[in-house]
């Protein structure tokens, strides 16, 4: 099987190279790819146009998503871009050779006045402009005659680029005290463990040639569990002494969120049902600060720049 992953050189993309090479042959493509034929400024549509139709990949991994959740509220245009438009053209040029998508959405989607978590099948209410614009990448990928996956998750973090577990390690070197918020509710996911979780289920969906397109659909894919800011804080800064990448931790005081204005406003409750991906992939999420420990202690390895 080949495989083409947009975005190779994000958060999510770099232990995508790694996990995805136990599915297929991999073809890693970002704006800075070594090989020339793998470059790509994703937010140039006839490039990616061009790239998809030259590569022709059995399986597309849409790794590459505007994320800057405050800076969207001020730049809707570049968060359509590449959140919505950017996947309909991933679907409608893939189609026409009989290929698959695999996408990525967010618990953002949500407004967050659940108290339950939040099933495939809840009604969507995003709150400001990134929730929005990826919320409308999901319905014009569906709109698309193409096998696709959308996977949503929340709270992903990583060792590497800039996220709230790197955030609060250097934060942790720099300050003895930190104010964090304790009243949104979520379930920390690693980059490593979605990444793992993904080429198992495109091993087994695309497995399913003749069939998987009764598969096709938006699918929760997190670990399980629930914590709040203050919460993840308190577990890294645990497992920063534990691992001695921190000799003691910073006391954590916990705010509420009017003490930590923002230009977006953030779901209270981002928790989400995965039963349904488990059912249907075999996929078994791990308690988050099961997957905190691996991530922190070298578990999940990203591969090297493409």
């Amino acid at each position: 099987m080949k495989i083409l992953l947009l975005g190779a050189d994000g958060q999510l993309g770099g232990y995508l190279r790694g996990a995805l090479a136990t599915a297929g042959t991999v073809r890693a493509s970002s704006r800075l790819a070594k090989d020339e034929a793998l470059r790509c400024d994703l937010a140039d549509l006839a490039a990616v146009d061009r790239l998809l139709r030259r590569e022709r990949a059995d399986l597309v991994v849409n790794a590459a998503a505007y994320t800057a959740v405050d800076q969207a509220e001020g730049d809707e245009p570049s968060a359509m871009l590449i959140n919505a438009t950017l996947p309909a053209v991933i679907g409608a040029v893939t189609s026409e050779w009989n290929g698959a998508v695999i996408h990525y959405s967010t618990d953002y989607v949500f407004d967050g006045t659940a108290r339950h978590p939040y099933s495939e099948d809840d009604d969507t209410a995003p709150l400001g402009v990134y929730g929005r614009s990826k919320l409308a990448g999901e319905r014009a990928l569906e709109k698309v005659d193409v096998d696709h996956l959308i996977l949503r998750t929340a709270w992903v973090y990583s060792l590497h680029g800039r996220n709230f577990l790197t955030t609060m390690l250097r934060l942790g070197v720099e300050r003895k005290q930190l104010a964090i918020v304790n009243d949104q509710h979520g379930t920390p996911t690693s980059a490593g463990f979605l990444a793992t979780a993904t080429a198992q289920v495109a091993r087994k969906w695309m497995k399913e040639s003749q069939s998987r397109h009764k598969k096709r659909g938006v699918y929760h894919l997190t670990a399980t569990g629930e914590t709040t800011w203050h919460g993840f804080a308190n577990a890294i800064f645990d497992e920063a002494v534990a691992s001695r990448r921190l000799q003691e931790p910073p006391t954590v005081l916990p705010i509420d969120t009017t003490g930590y204005p923002t230009p977006a406003e953030r779901p209270a409750w981002s928790v989400l049902d995965t039963t349904r991906i488990a059912t249907s992939f075999g996929v078994t999420p791990p308690d988050w600060r099961d997957d905190l420990h691996v991530m922190m202690s070298g578990g999940y390895e990203p591969s090297a720049s493409a």
